[in-house]
């Protein structure tokens, strides 16, 4: 009898362990800490900054052009300033903005930075409403992600930028202006008119929101900075079949290095098969249960 109960005491215990596995560890994607670089030392001629729970990028190229990637927070464009004079000199304004897309953390300071420095802010068409004043975002889902981001979501800033007078549209064939080693990549999710960028010589990705390497819902994730990839933040994805998409063909180009907009930037081969783990089994990984936009995306 007692062999008998203990069977069935281990057979509860190992279906309970199996179950704290699936949500312990089929949330995410561990990540070696070796596998974290610094922000300097993300590729050639391509460094980055972390603003509190968000990253921003510059590229340059050999005549000592550059262009910023994303602009982080509102308020955060006097940081941005002191740290570009700190790369590129003092005067050197960039030769151009490009937004990944217009959430509050990546397009914040982007009135005040293109109007200081007078230059144009590339775009995906789908994100013009956002970045012209025409509309907000949809609404954030609190319920999806489990964390006090998540939770505190529905009271970030939803109404929309306006560069009208600044804004220009990525060209339709890929092209970053000014920049031919570069390249644009539609990856629709998160937002409609969502761009990642990659330079093939290298494979270096600048992954805007496709993906994460912090659990974004989390704040004890994003104070941490543990790395892990995940999807998306939840939050704010309003499609999670192009989001699945989005990462796939990111997987496929095997970055040797990439720099997402929240998380650790990461090189090495471990964190090129992590992405491809996540695309591999994105819905069991990153896809809520259920949520606002799980089951009807947004028009």
């Amino acid at each position: 009898m007692f062999t008998l109960g203990c069977t069935g005491r281990c057979a509860c215990a190992e279906a309970q362990w199996l179950a704290n596995c699936k949500t312990s560890f089929m949330d995410k994607v561990t990540i070696p800490e070796a596998d974290v670089i610094a922000f300097d030392s993300l590729a050639q001629d391509v460094t980055g900054l972390r603003i509190l729970m968000v990253n921003i990028y510059a590229i340059k190229q050999g005549s000592g052009e550059w262009m910023l990637i994303d602009c982080g927070l509102p308020h955060a464009e006097g940081r941005i300033r002191d740290w570009a004079a700190q790369h590129f000199g003092a005067g050197n304004a960039p030769q151009s903005i490009l937004l990944t897309h217009g959430h509050f953390d990546h397009a914040g300071s982007v009135e005040a930075l293109a109007e200081s420095w007078n230059v144009p802010v590339y775009v995906h068409p789908l994100e013009l409403p956002y970045v012209t004043g025409t509309s907000p975002y949809p609404p954030p889902d609190p319920s999806v992600g489990g964390g006090l981001m998540a939770r505190l979501s529905g009271l970030y800033p939803r109404s929309p930028v306006d560069i009208s007078s600044r804004v220009k549209v990525l060209p339709d064939s890929g092209a970053v202006p000014g920049f031919a080693a570069w390249r644009w990549i539609h990856t629709p999710g998160h937002t409609d008119g969502h761009v990642s960028l990659f330079r093939d010589f290298d494979r270096t990705l600048i992954a805007g929101d496709a993906f994460c390497t912090t659990k974004q819902e989390s704040f004890l994730a994003v104070a941490t900075q543990k790395p892990e990839m995940h999807g998306p933040p939840a939050y704010y994805t309003t499609d999670w079949d192009a989001a699945r998409d989005s990462v796939q063909r990111l997987a496929a180009l095997r970055p040797n290095s990439m720099g997402p907009g929240h998380g650790q930037p990461l090189a090495g081969l471990d964190a090129a098969n992590a992405l491809t783990e996540l695309a591999r089994n994105f819905d069991a990984i990153a896809r809520p249960a259920h949520g606002k936009y799980v089951d009807q995306p947004t028009a």
